[in-house]
């Protein structure tokens, strides 16, 4: 095979390539959306308001989702000491279907001084589709126990979702899809990645028309 030809034959396998990973991607848009948390707490109520940041991953038939505080919403009036906070939470799915997804994180990393806000670890839990089609996940209760006591805090304003993603769900196809609920890469650069799949389908197109002239201009030599 001459450098050229196998020059284009590269090309066109990387362009393949590139077009297939844009395609299997799925379209989403995530927003870092204001929690107004109204916390019920062992020495009275207390309320704060944390930016909330939902990422999903896709592994296997399901999404592994990541819940991330940015801010502290609940204080001790003692210091905890290292690993004595575990915090919890739900994610509400909306949209195709109705479902709630489990959260947990682990214990504080390191020891938090009285009166100072509790920075919450990442919370994570895996979702399951049943039914295919465009689903939002949105901050439900938190929950942190720390030293035999319990905070639970709900949203109070009730916020927007903080992912919207496209998914594919696991119910027959041609059936109803069931009505019972789910209990189980995205961010911001998801919106590129809608474009990408466009951009892949003209890749693809592209590919298919160099090997038609490729073909072609084989049998006008011979």
């Amino acid at each position: 095979m001459s450098d050229r030809k196998r020059s284009t034959a590269l090309a066109l396998a990387s362009a393949l390539a590139a077009a297939a990973v844009l395609l299997a991607a799925p379209a989403a848009h995530a927003d870092v959306v204001d929690v107004a948390y109204d916390c019920k707490t062992p020495i009275g109520d207390k309320s704060a308001v944390s930016p909330i940041d939902i990422k999903a991953v896709k592994e296997g038939d399901g999404y592994k989702l990541t819940m991330s505080f940015q801010k502290g919403v609940s204080s001790s009036p003692v210091e905890l000491g290292k690993g004595a906070m575990s915090p919890s939470a739900v994610i509400l799915v909306g949209g195709a279907e109705k479902a709630s997804v489990p959260v947990s994180g682990s214990p504080n990393p390191e020891a938090v001084p009285a009166n100072t806000p509790i920075k919450i670890t990442d919370l994570s839990g895996t979702y399951t589709p049943k039914k295919s089609g465009k689903v939002t996940f949105t901050a439900g209760v938190l929950t942190i126990k720390a030293l035999g006591t319990t905070t639970t805090c709900t949203p109070g304003n009730s916020p927007k979702p903080s992912l919207e993603l496209d998914v594919t769900g696991s119910a027959p196809s041609g059936g109803s899809g069931g009505t019972e609920d789910t209990l189980p890469q995205t961010g911001p650069t998801d919106s590129a990645l809608a474009l990408g799949t466009l951009g892949g389908t003209v890749l693809l197109t592209g590919a298919a028309g160099v090997l038609w002239l490729t073909r072609r201009g084989r049998r006008a030599r011979s």
